[in-house]
């Protein structure tokens, strides 16, 4: 109730607009893309409390220490030890097997910088756990932020990144400057 009360202020607040598809009716692999600012985290919040969508992200494990991590776990978050990525993704997969429900946002593109590749986690987990992915996005040009399809992925890395490029190519992010093209490394392994 609180969440809901807290996102409908923001949004009555805000320039930003939601602008979304019907959530998800099942858990899924929620990307939050472009990821350019910290104000990302705040839009994933108002989006997701707003369409009442229960969520957990995956963060660095530097926004868990000391008084910040209680309120982090709190808000959904799972710290992520960038050195042992895929120790990430079997952590995540074990908990949804296990019978917990949630949606997960990834934020493929890492973190706010210098890089030519998106994380491939997020196609791993969603093939391993049988989770649709939901594209969720933040557009400073049109200055709208919301959720965009649902879907299943085939597993062909080449297909499924060819459909999320096309979502993501009229989405600039809060930053234009700090967008990163949806590509996976192991398309270009593969090519």
């Amino acid at each position: 109730m609180l969440q809901r009360l807290t996102a409908r202020a923001f949004w009555t607040f805000s320039r930003w607009k939601l602008v979304s598809e019907p959530a998800p009716d099942r858990p899924t692999v929620l990307i939050g893309a472009p990821h350019t600012s910290n104000w990302d985290f705040a839009f994933m919040l108002a989006i997701t409390w707003q369409l009442g969508i229960e969520v957990r992200w995956l963060g660095k494990k530097s926004l868990f220490h000391g008084w910040r991590g209680p309120i982090m776990r709190r808000l959904g978050g799972i710290p992520v030890d960038r050195t042992d990525p895929g120790r990430v993704v079997s952590e995540v997969v074990e908990r949804v097997r296990s019978g917990e429900v949630f949606g997960l946002v990834v934020t493929p593109d890492g973190t706010r910088g210098a890089h030519a590749h998106w994380k491939s986690g997020f196609h791993r987990i969603a093939l391993e756990t049988g989770m649709p992915v939901t594209l969720g996005f933040v557009d400073r040009t049109t200055r709208t932020t919301g959720l965009g399809p649902t879907f299943e992925l085939t597993g062909h890395i080449g297909t499924d990144m060819d459909r999320i490029r096309a979502f993501y190519a009229d989405k600039a992010g809060f930053h234009p400057a700090l967008r990163v093209e949806p590509r996976l490394r192991e398309e270009d392994e593969t090519a």
